[in-house]
């Protein structure tokens, strides 16, 4: 379109009347026409909206009328040709614009701007009256009244990408630009409070980049919301592939994940890749609308003055329900579509992928071609790029369903308890972002409150009878209680609703605002949480999280956070152990901030963030929850042992590295590193990994000295450390230790479990004391005042600890296996420091224990395993250590056995083992023994007919992190196995299955533990990881043994190309293993002292293997 500037001489007056002409600058673009003092103004007189204008009319003398639907405006040109020029310029503007409209079939009410995120009367000040004001996406606009805002006719319009917002007084504030300040006052402090806010945001989005947004507003059609039709829809679902408007995009996030996936076309640049932008400019609004809202009734249908009820049920309708759309004519043959969908990703028709995919076929469905197993391979077989970016996007989509008798717009089932409770609170303006800075007393405003009826109302005071605002307790989603003076008002917590809004309230008494807090949660909480109620919690709240079998979809959950344990209900499920936070495994954020991933006990679960407000929220509150509170042993991050992690970290890392260091623990490390380390590790000693290279052995035993020496209490404790310091005046050895076992138990658990694990460590250090030259006195020395925290002159700090180190093991109450087990380890140290000091070890050769048919000390092996080690060749090994000869039909392999599980797994012959190795638990081991039903699987296979198996299986699955598996015993399920993968069906008759799995990412033992309780004695544990390291696991039991055999024959068959056994060639040894005679066939042993104390050592052992620990 053309775009004008020059000078005019206007009058807003009809041209029938005699006026005088005002010299005005006159600018006219695509949406605007405006008026302005001077060429050099800013900030025009008046604008009126393109979109306004009805016609344009010559009336002579160089004039030229402009005809809205309320007003028209008289312009004088300087000449009869400039007059011209203007008339049709605007003529073809206009036209252009009600184009524009036809095609997009909505048109601007009266011209009015975009509908206003907020708008009202303020002062400006240079005005005699108020203006009314309108913030709308990234502009501000001053009208003179609110019928000129009804017709659009304007004062001027603000561009907030250079504005700025100031708070000057109680009400007023300033509207800062580079070219002038506009000075407002509203009526009230919360007014001022909410103009405020707004403004904020409006200047966010006008910083937001545009660029994204822009190329999706090239197709016509996505220049306007798919849904209420609102122009320059700034947001958009990704997986539904509609643009959308702000109001519509709040009620789209409420239908959750599985539903539609809501990204900013501005803010959230990442997600916009090459593909995606494609995808958008061949699906788009027009295309989607065709599917989805092929019969939408007039009278269903929402506008832009539309509410969020209505838009809330038009969206469920449109979307969850699949109400309005067009159906594909295949529509209830899930055969029939799972096939049409493999022929259609192979093609350009995204319209066609798009209707079946949403009519019910199966986005991950079998495809028949063990090249291609799903339809995304396909896709990229074919190179549909753009195919394979929606099936992406709706991996996880959810197919609409028509849900009957339930409530469209309530996310409960039962009704919410009636709660009353009044009084006054302190409230801040709701704000759509998380606090961020200290809020002063100032910012708050004193409000009556009232919760009654399950909706939480504010007044200006308790006189009032119309309230400022009020809370729906059905739209909470999150309660949090802040600590004490977080804010000017002493006891504050904050309120999260599903529409992306916080409130910020406060009291000054705890108890009030304790009572506060406990109604809101009662007024809000589904009553199958109500045991949530009774914690002390400083966070309460529903949230959608991913665990168990489930994990193609997103369930909802109660969860509370109370000091560091988070606790969990479910509808439907037994209560459940709270998950200890600080004794977390792993806490990790995933995906571009939305999920949570927390792992406690080898079991992980997945917190989705569907809300951003509330769930970053909670993401902080859980971090600050697993890390360190304090400087009490209590309040850090501790293993499973009950050992603080930071200790554990750095014993584990002087275990590995520094053993034979010599004057370990006496020589002082760097101040400044030390100083360093031990913040980081009181920090989050989680993500602090110990590396040999970038950290010093002394820095790290100096790090572990300060840590014990500012700890808050002590070790021992200040009520019980005076009792151990007299326990060293016995004179009786045996009382003596007696009284130190008496005082162990005394102490609390976190104590008792770290004093333990530092005597252990400071045990083997002083085994290598010919080396480190830290023999027990000198460890006592260095330790005593450390672990007393005195200044080093009362020797009786240091015979504690003497005493502790030397009577280790009866103190301690250590038996034999447990030695052994410390032997072992000392052994693999000493063997590794030797081999790496020779310059013989290989790099990535580990030392580990292989037992030969089971698990006792005489049949241990300690073998040297190298990276490219196979299961077959260390079979070979231990039997040629052992001289035992495979005859034909001994079928010996290298089980994998998982204690904790009951269960083994024979490794395949061509498996590395160094990997297996590094996954192995604490309650994992390898043996060599004879696979008995190997020669009848081999049978078995051969004689079969076809590669797929199928039957019936009783089903188990492992309750997950929140106990949400299959809650008693085991289920009849039908299965189906195949080259590729795995089904699960309901019954022999069902047509779709529950479950499918890829067999390659299986992990499959013989075997189900005992506490289970299986119906039959031959059952699988199977365990799967995804892609991305989602972990599941679940049982599978057959009624007979030789059932047993043929489902387990067919999955080794599937995961290994039909390769379960060798073939005689690759039986022969071609390339031997080299016995290292510094192994040999017996355990290793510490050595220590000179060559004749090294002999001795060796004798000994050979006598007795413990007894060099006996005599301790």
């Amino acid at each position: 379109p053309g775009l004008g500037g020059g000078i005019l001489g206007v009058t807003p007056f009809p041209s029938s009347m005699s006026y005088i002409y005002q010299k005005r600058w006159v600018k006219l673009d695509s949406d605007y026409l405006r008026y302005f003092d001077s060429e050099k103004d800013t900030y025009s007189k008046r604008f009126i909206p393109v979109s306004s204008i009805s016609r344009i009319a010559s009336i002579g003398d160089q004039k030229f009328e402009v005809i809205t639907n309320n007003r028209n405006f008289v312009f004088r040109a300087e000449s009869d040709a400039d007059r011209n020029e203007w008339i049709r310029t605007l003529q073809q503007i206009a036209e252009e614009r009600r184009s524009k409209e036809r095609l997009s079939m909505s048109p601007t009410a009266n011209g009015a701007a975009d509908p206003a995120d907020k708008s009202g009367f303020l002062e400006l000040r240079g005005f005699k009256h108020k203006l009314f004001v309108a913030v709308a996406g990234d502009k501000v606009f001053l009208y003179k009244n609110a019928e000129d805002y009804r017709l659009g006719i304007g004062i001027t319009y603000i561009e907030m990408n250079v504005g700025n917002v100031k708070e000057v007084d109680r009400r007023g504030f300033d509207l800062t630009t580079p070219y002038r300040i506009f000075s407002f006052s509203a009526d009230s402090e919360q007014e001022k409070e909410e103009w405020v806010e707004a403004m904020q945001q409006c200047i966010a989005e006008a910083l937001s980049n545009s660029e994204v947004a822009e190329r999706i507003w090239a197709v016509e059609s996505n220049r306007f919301c798919a849904d209420c039709g609102s122009p320059k829809p700034d947001w958009a679902s990704i997986n539904l592939c509609v643009v959308i408007c702000k109001r519509c995009a709040g009620e789209h996030r409420g239908l959750g994940p599985g539903i539609t996936k809501v990204r900013s076309l501005k803010m959230d640049r990442k997600v916009w890749t090459e593909e995606l932008i494609q995808l958008f400019h061949h699906i788009g609004n027009a295309v989607a609308n065709r599917f989805w809202a092929a019969n939408v009734p007039p009278s269903e249908a929402i506008a832009p003055p539309s509410s969020s009820q209505e838009r809330r049920r038009f969206l469920i309708a449109k979307y969850r329900e699949g109400k309005y759309r067009r159906y594909h004519p295949l529509f209830g043959n899930q055969e029939e579509l799972d096939r049409a969908l493999c022929a259609a990703v192979t093609t350009s028709d995204l319209a066609e992928t798009q209707a079946l995919l949403f009519c019910g076929a199966a986005v991950t469905c079998a495809t028949g071609d063990p090249q291609c197993p799903t339809p995304l391979a396909l896709a990229e077989k074919s190179g549909q790029r753009l195919q394979m970016e929606f099936l992406l996007h709706n991996k996880t989509s959810e197919t609409p369903r028509l849900e009957l008798g339930g409530s469209e717009d309530k996310p409960y089932s039962v009704p919410l308890p009636s709660v009353t409770h009044n009084g006054f609170l302190y409230k801040t303006p709701s704000m759509a972002k998380p606090v961020g800075e200290r809020k002063g007393q100032e910012e708050f405003s004193r409000r009556w409150c009232t919760l009654q009826d399950g909706v939480l109302s504010y007044y200006e005071n308790d006189r009032n009878a119309v309230p400022n605002g009020e809370v729906k307790a059905e739209e909470i989603v999150c309660l949090a209680s802040n600590p004490p003076h977080a804010h000017g008002i002493e006891n504050t917590f904050e309120v999260y609703i599903e529409s992306e809004r916080l409130y910020l309230f406060g009291l000054e008494s705890p108890d009030a605002a304790r009572e506060w807090l406990k109604s809101i949660a009662k007024s809000f909480v589904h009553p199958c949480a109500e045991e949530l109620l009774a914690l002390d919690f400083q966070r309460i709240g529903r949230l959608h999280y991913k665990g168990g079998l489930n994990l193609e979809r997103a369930e909802e959950g109660w969860f509370a956070l109370a000091g560091s344990a988070l606790h969990v209900c479910v509808p439907g499920s037994e209560r459940q152990e709270p998950l200890q936070l600080r004794k977390l495994q792993e806490l990790s954020i995933q995906g571009d901030n939305e999920v949570l991933v927390l792992v406690e006990r080898r079991r992980t679960l997945y917190i989705q963030g569907e809300r951003k407000l509330d769930f970053l929220g909670w993401v902080q509150a859980i971090q600050k929850a697993a890390g360190s509170a304090g400087d009490t042993l209590s309040e850090q991050q501790l293993t499973e042992s009950d050992v603080p992690l930071l200790v554990d970290r750095c014993i584990d890392y002087i275990t590995q590295c520094g053993l034979t260091s010599e004057g370990i623990y006496r020589k002082s490390g760097q101040n400044s590193k030390t100083t360093s380390l031990l913040e980081m590790l009181r920090r989050d000693a989680r993500s602090v990994r110990l590396k040999e290279g970038e950290h010093q052995v002394d820095d790290v035993a100096n790090t572990l000295k300060r840590f014990f020496r500012d700890l808050g209490d002590g070790l021992f404790t200040g009520r019980w450390g005076p009792d151990w310091l007299w326990a060293t005046a016995l004179e009786d050895e045996e009382e003596k230790i007696g009284e130190y076992r008496r005082l162990l138990g005394t102490l609390p658990t976190v104590n008792r479990a770290t004093l333990k694990a530092l005597i252990n460590h400071l045990f083997r250090v002083q085994l290598f004391s010919g080396e480190n030259q830290m023999n027990t006195h000198n460890l006592a020395i260095v330790f005593g005042p450390t672990l007393f925290q005195t200044d080093g002159k009362d020797y009786k700090a240091g015979r504690v600890v003497e005493d502790l180190i030397s009577h280790y093991v009866k103190i301690f109450n250590v038996n034999d296996q447990e030695m052994k087990k410390q032997q072992d380890e000392i052994m693999a140290i000493m063997k590794m420091r030797e081999a790496a000091s020779s310059g013989t070890q290989q790099a990535g050769d580990f030392i580990c224990t292989v037992y030969l048919e089971e698990k006792k000390t005489e049949a241990e092996q300690h073998i040297k395993i190298p990276a490219t080690m196979t299961a077959e060749e260390l079979t070979f090994e231990i039997l040629d250590r052992r001289k035992i000869v495979m005859k034909e039909k001994d079928y010996w392999s290298c089980f994998e056995v998982n204690e904790r599980e009951e269960a083994e797994r024979p490794l395949h012959y061509s498996e590395k083992v160094l990997p297996i190795l590094h996954s192995l638990g604490t309650e994992s081991y390898l043996v060599v023994k004879k696979q008995m039903s190997m020669e009848n699987m081999l049978v078995y296979l051969a004689s079969r007919v076809g590669d797929c198996k199928h039957g019936m299986m009783k089903f188990r699955e492992e309750r997950n992190l929140l106990g949400l598996g299959l809650s008693t015993g085991f289920h009849d399920r039908y299965f189906i196995l195949n080259h590729t993968c795995l089904r699960l069906y309901k019954e022999v008759r069902s047509h779709k299955p529950e479950k499918e799995w890829p067999v390659r990412n299986l992990k499959v033992y013989l075997g189900i533990k005992r506490k289970l309780r299986p119906p039959t004695c031959w059952g699988f544990t199977v365990f799967y990881e995804t892609e991305k390291h989602e972990k599941q696991q679940w049982y599978l039991c057959c009624d007979t043994q030789a059932d047993l055999r043929e489902w387990f024959a067919t999955f080794l068959h599937a995961q290994n190309g039909g390769a379960l056994w060798p073939s005689e060639t690759s039986k022969v040894r071609a390339s031997r293993w080299q016995q290292d005679s510094r192994l040999g066939n017996i355990s290793l042993i510490p050595l220590r002292g000179n060559e004749s104390e090294m002999r001795n050592s060796v004798a000994a052992f050979a006598t007795d293997p413990l007894t060099l620990l006996r005599n301790v």
